[in-house]
């Protein structure tokens, strides 16, 4: 099957895009001293040290950031893999009564939110859950929102919103890619 491919952001954009969300992130934190980073496994770890490379180098701010999986918290976790692919979770802090940022690359459905969501209150109870997001393409099938959102994307469903990183795959770009019938 063909696939047609339309480049939505380059690198200048994501960096640019990033270093608005880390000031709008900086801006809203209640207590900076309790403000925690969290990034979903795979891209939201790599944006998640993004941002918090930002709020050190431009606003001074010194903030930890840890690392999620939600594999197994996946309601379709067994549909999905026969063998779960399950990564680390790492936090070098406590969640308890702090500000927890959840980071991921594109919010859908809000499933994978809900995931983290689950995930994290295994872990203690944060005072205040807010998501950033690099890509909002909507469609949600659960009442789950961004707080920090870097680019609201209109998308078919259909449509696949792939971002590529550096880190992982030697650029950036946010890519959308649809089927040739579509």
């Amino acid at each position: 099957m063909d696939h047609k491919q339309r480049i939505i952001m380059e690198a200048a954009e994501i960096q640019q895009t990033l270093e608005r969300m880390a000031q709008e992130i900086a801006g809203q934190a209640a207590d900076r001293k309790a403000l925690v980073i969290i990034g979903i496994h795979t891209r939201g770890v790599d944006l998640a040290r993004r941002l918090q490379h930002i709020l050190q180098s431009r606003f001074s701010q010194s903030v930890p950031v840890g690392m999620l999986d939600i594999t197994l918290y996946r309601d379709d976790w067994t549909k999905l893999h026969t063998q779960p692919l399950v990564r680390a979770t790492d936090f070098p802090f406590r969640i308890d009564d702090q500000d927890v940022v959840l980071v991921d690359d594109v919010l859908f459905t809000g499933r994978t939110i809900r995931a983290a969501l689950d995930a994290l209150i295994d872990y203690g109870r944060p005072r205040r859950v807010q998501v950033a997001v690099l890509v909002d393409r909507g469609h949600r099938e659960l009442p789950i929102c961004g707080q920090f959102i870097g680019l609201n994307l209109e998308t078919a469903p259909t449509e696949q919103v792939n971002v590529r990183l550096v880190e992982r795959d030697g650029l950036d770009q946010v890519v959308v890619e649809s089927s040739a019938g579509d």
